[in-house]
């Protein structure tokens, strides 16, 4: 063995236990160095595992691509790639990988229950395709609400419910009395009925329908209020929350360790509210609640995980008919479609949930044009697609995504679309960052991840960023971070189509 070979392996070891202790980075660090040294298949292989745990999955299927050139016999490196794609719902691709797998090993476990579920989503996918109906169909439209009935024995709190028979406009009583009986009936693992969870969806939906695509607000300072700003009248503080991931009780512990969310405290949760985490119905609740009973100061934009192919995958789909219905997951997902794509706080701050454009032509007034009630989905190019997947990198101009969607964009790009449209900053989520939130692009652009402990594993910090106003008008930031709180023992990823990660 020579010296190089040695130490590589030394590396690859180090890397390893990193990798076993969900230090992904640190593993990532470690599989470099040893590849500097000896160009191994395995040492591929192994990094490209890490990335799947970062989620860059495009990093991953490079790494795996890369292990199979060097060794076309290795099998490990198929199954790899075979996750990454699936990750990134390229399922025809992953089920070829995996079929190679399974001719040489017919009974791998891992790939088994792989191939398993990339058929079923498949076939999930072909028999949506095939009683797929007008684009103007709305799930939401054909509930009955009449003919619901209260599930028998359910003891939680009432809700009314009115259908104005001339506008099928939907509306209801609830108030805080009952939003506060529906967390504790949730913490100790129950759930509402049907009938009122289809009711906070429809009232939801209605709402933010009225809104735009960019969403505009600001806190009520000296300064002349734009147009088409709305101003926030007797509220002291906007509360701008990154992914949460359906983490409930990370959740609760925001509003109980910043406050409430009312007339003198505005929310925006920037994004992937659902998905992964367990509770996701539970979150996605309240926030529909919080968003009826304070329309004016309670926000959301839509992240990549408010999208059907995401939703399918990573768990939302499946718990809405574990805990409801199917049908109440496809009523989710047409309010999904009726969410802002970003928002704009007092024309200095523009939050969305991913990032800018492979387009320096793109500004702000186009996102305010987006016509996003006129697809289902999001298209998968274009600035939908771009506001909702793409992420910072440190180097200057674009480049290929990591996560294998979208691309990447530099400082320059961040400065120049600030410049162009006198913003101070870009805010945006969808990113894992240990401190709960990053800085980055000379200060440009801002990362905020407000999941603590992510999928139990990650050991980050969560953070929120408070915007305030000071004595001269101007707005202030700033970063709170905070830890995880205990949850039931349910761990993450209880809903989801394992697909290997």
């Amino acid at each position: 063995m020579s010296d190089n070979t040695a130490v590589a392996n030394e590396l690859k070891d180090k890397g390893n236990l990193e990798l076993k202790n969900n230090r992904y980075d640190d593993a990532i660090k470690y599989y470099t160095e040893a590849i500097a040294l000896v160009q191994s298949a395995i040492y591929y292989s192994n990094r490209a595992q890490a990335h799947i745990k970062s989620e860059n999955y495009g990093l991953a299927i490079a790494d795996a691509t890369k292990a199979i050139e060097i060794d076309p016999a290795y099998l490990k490196a198929y199954y790899r790639r075979a996750v990454a794609e699936s990750a990134i719902l390229e399922y025809k691709k992953s089920l070829a990988d995996v079929k190679k797998v399974l001719a040489r090993a017919p009974k791998d476990p891992s790939c088994l229950k792989l191939h398993q579920d990339l058929t079923k989503v498949l076939k999930t996918i072909a028999f949506e395709n095939a009683i797929a109906v007008n684009e103007k169909q709305s799930p939401i439209a054909e509930l009955d609400f009449d003919s619901m009935i209260i599930e028998a024995g359910y003891k939680g709190p009432e809700l009314q419910i009115q259908v104005d028979k001339a506008t099928k406009a939907v509306s209801t009583d609830l108030d805080l009395k009952y939003v506060g009986e529906m967390v504790e009936l949730f913490k100790e693992g129950g759930k509402i009925p049907k009938k009122h969870a289809f009711a906070i969806v429809c009232v939801a939906n209605q709402i933010f329908k009225q809104e735009k695509s960019l969403v505009e607000i600001g806190l009520k300072r000296s300064k002349t209020a734009a147009s088409g700003e709305l101003q926030l009248e007797g509220c002291e503080t906007i509360t701008i929350c990154g992914d949460t991931h359906g983490q409930f009780y990370d959740v609760l512990n925001i509003f109980s360790t910043f406050g409430d969310t009312g007339p003198n405290h505005t929310y925006l949760f920037n994004g992937d509210f659902v998905d992964r985490g367990s509770w996701s119905c539970e979150v996605a609740l309240l926030f529909y609640c919080f968003k009826i009973l304070y329309p004016q100061n309670f926000y959301m934009n839509r992240g990549n995980h408010e999208t059907n192919d995401m939703n399918q995958v990573y768990g939302f789909a499946d718990e809405c008919k574990a805990k409801y219905s199917h049908k109440l997951f496809l009523c989710f997902s047409e309010s999904f479609n009726a969410l802002p794509y970003a928002t704009l706080i007092g024309q200095e701050y523009l939050v969305m949930h991913g990032g800018l454009f492979s387009d320096d032509n793109i500004k702000v007034d186009d996102i305010r044009k987006i016509d996003r009630l006129k697809n289902k989905q999001p298209p998968k190019q274009g600035i939908e697609m771009e506001l909702l997947w793409t992420d910072p990198q440190p180097e200057e101009g674009r480049s290929a995504s990591k996560r294998g969607i979208g691309m990447q964009f530099g400082p320059d790009v961040t400065a120049k679309f600030c410049e162009q449209n006198d913003l101070k900053a870009i805010i945006r989520s969808h990113e894992v960052r240990m401190g709960g939130y990053e800085l980055e692009h000379n200060g440009k652009l801002i990362t905020v991840f407000s999941a603590p402990n992510y999928c139990d594993s990650q050991h980050n910090l969560g953070a929120v960023i408070n915007l305030k106003t000071n004595s001269d008008g101007e707005y202030d930031l700033d970063f709170k971070t905070f830890k995880e709180v205990p949850h039931p023992n349910i761990g993450p990823m209880a809903y989801t189509r394992n697909m290997g990660f």
